[in-house]
């Protein structure tokens, strides 16, 4: 059964966009590189809502299974990734969950 994992970022103050955007290229490219991710989308938040809590940037991952969830977290692209992340979050917001087609 296919997973939906939703990652939604609150970067620094002091991230630039040219870091952002670099971070981002660099997320999306993960589908590439690693077996049973089906697709990367996301981007930066634009609803009127104003409800974002401050979290600027949001992406969904579907993974093909649960498998491929628990591969992809441990994995080194993954690990890479979050390595250039983490010293420009200030926070970050994790929702799972499992869909049937």
């Amino acid at each position: 059964m296919p997973i939906q994992h939703i990652v939604c970022f609150k970067f620094l103050k002091s991230t630039n966009t040219q870091e952002i955007e670099k971070l981002k290229e660099s997320f999306i490219t993960l589908q590439n590189k690693i077996p049973g991710v089906l697709s990367i989308i996301g981007g930066e938040n634009n609803s009127p809502e104003n409800l974002n809590k401050g979290f600027t940037h949001c992406f969904v991952i579907t993974f093909e299974n649960e498998k491929a969830r628990s591969e992809y977290l441990p994995h080194p692209e993954h690990q890479n990734f979050v390595s250039q992340l983490k010293p420009l979050m200030e926070d970050v917001f994790v929702i799972d969950f499992s869909f049937k087609k």
